[in-house]
């Protein structure tokens, strides 16, 4: 077992807002969690945060678990499942966090296991244009990813900086359109459609060292049932970018 695949222990704690499953040392977190949000004062918030309808002895407050505001019953009922805080079961959230919650389920029922399961690419290292074919996989632990074929190559997720993608477009009455967009961006990318991700440029700092290195990924050719793993794996590498980025802008 590589270091980057050890065991982590976790530990189940209680707060405010319900039981956790978090790492027993907090350097073992997933890079792409969220830090609990501290909760507005009850003396802070008269009115619901929302419809500003007055708490009294018949209106309570209710404190959304993602964002930490205050609201009335209605406008905060719903409970919905927060795997970036490591909630065991769902929590309550205001309508606005619940949506995005809900879209983010997607990703770690769906998406995450497509990066642990792996996916081939021709990897070529800094501006060399020598490649290899190499499978590429999120580790279990979700810190790094593994690069293996001849040479094996273990990525840090959080020392990771840029992350593009390379698209290949499919304009009616045009020829194909190659184009580079950044993953941290809002541009949707599916492994479908008129839109597909056909390669990776990524960008990361190695332990000891403050220069960044390169590594270009490009879909394997060789059978179409690879291509379109690749495609799918380069898909829910974009979502996984966007979390990163909204956990380091925490």
């Amino acid at each position: 077992m590589s270091g980057g695949e050890a065991c982590d222990g976790k530990k189940l704690v209680r707060s405010s807002s319900g039981l956790r499953m978090v790492p027993e040392h907090h350097a073992a977190r997933s890079p792409f969690g969220l830090d609990e949000p501290p909760w507005v004062p009850d003396k802070d918030c008269p009115r619901c945060m929302q419809c500003e309808t007055k708490f009294d002895f018949i209106t309570r407050k209710h404190h959304c678990r993602r964002c930490g505001k205050c609201f009335c019953d209605k406008c905060c009922s719903k409970k919905v499942p927060l795997s970036r805080m490591c909630f065991v079961d769902p929590v309550r959230q205001c309508a606005e966090c619940a949506l995005i919650s809900q879209k983010e389920t997607e990703f770690y029922d769906k998406q995450l296991k497509v990066l642990m399961n792996g996916a081939t690419f021709s990897v070529a290292r800094g501006t060399s244009e020598k490649s290899e074919m190499m499978v590429c996989r999120l580790s279990n632990n979700q810190r790094y990813l593994f690069l293996d074929g001849d040479s094996h190559y273990e990525i840090e997720i959080a020392q990771i900086s840029t992350v593009q993608i390379l698209t290949e477009g499919f304009t009616p009455g045009e020829k194909d359109i190659h184009t580079y967009t950044s993953l941290l961006e809002s541009q949707h990318i599916t492994e479908g459609g008129n839109t597909r991700a056909t390669g990776m440029l990524l960008q990361y700092k190695v332990p000891g060292s403050e220069e960044l290195t390169q590594m270009k990924f490009t879909a394997s050719e060789d059978f179409n049932s690879n291509k379109k793993l690749s495609a799918a794996w380069l898909a829910a590498m974009h979502k996984a970018a966007k979390l990163l980025y909204e956990s380091r802008d925490q």
